[in-house]
């Protein structure tokens, strides 16, 4: 590479929780750079789950996270004119985010009234070890077992 890798963002805990991940977690949710929105859909979503599950709300929100959180993926490597599917171990930042954008974006999909609504339903879904997000998981790691056989093509 000819430039050097650029500096990493430094990223503030957020006000309520004073929590690194919850800011990172908003920052997905955020769509057109409004912020206040997606903090009140967040707080109100972790209110909403506290209230159904009779759990503090951040806890439940973190084992859900860590739920549908994948270790590996498969990623597509041209070999002579074949392309295989190699599995591959996932970086902590990259496995962090993939599991938050999984979670939010089948929280979109839900049919509930509000995002804040849909979020907690997909949360409180997730630490169960269930819903689609959980799925994605699991079908992520079915395909890697599958291929397993191709592991040794490793870049």
């Amino acid at each position: 590479m000819r430039k050097s890798r650029p500096r990493k963002r430094i990223i503030l805990p957020d006000p309520k929780y004073n929590d690194t991940m919850v800011t990172k977690f908003v920052n997905n949710i955020m769509l057109k750079g409004k912020k206040t929105i997606a903090y009140s859909i967040f707080y109100d979503a972790i209110d909403i789950v506290s209230e159904k599950t009779k759990e503090e709300g951040l806890d439940v929100w973190k084992k859900g996270l860590a739920n549908v959180t994948p270790n590996v993926e498969v990623r597509s490597r041209r070999i002579g004119g074949a392309t295989f599917q190699i599995p591959t171990e996932i970086r902590p930042e990259r496995k962090q985010s993939m599991g938050m954008k999984n979670l939010i974006g089948f929280a979109r999909k839900r049919n509930e009234k509000s995002m804040a609504l849909r979020l907690a339903s997909e949360i409180i879904a997730a630490s169960k070890e269930e819903g689609a997000a959980y799925k994605r998981k699991e079908d992520i790691h079915r395909m890697a077992e599958a291929n397993k056989a191709f592991s040794h093509f490793r870049m």
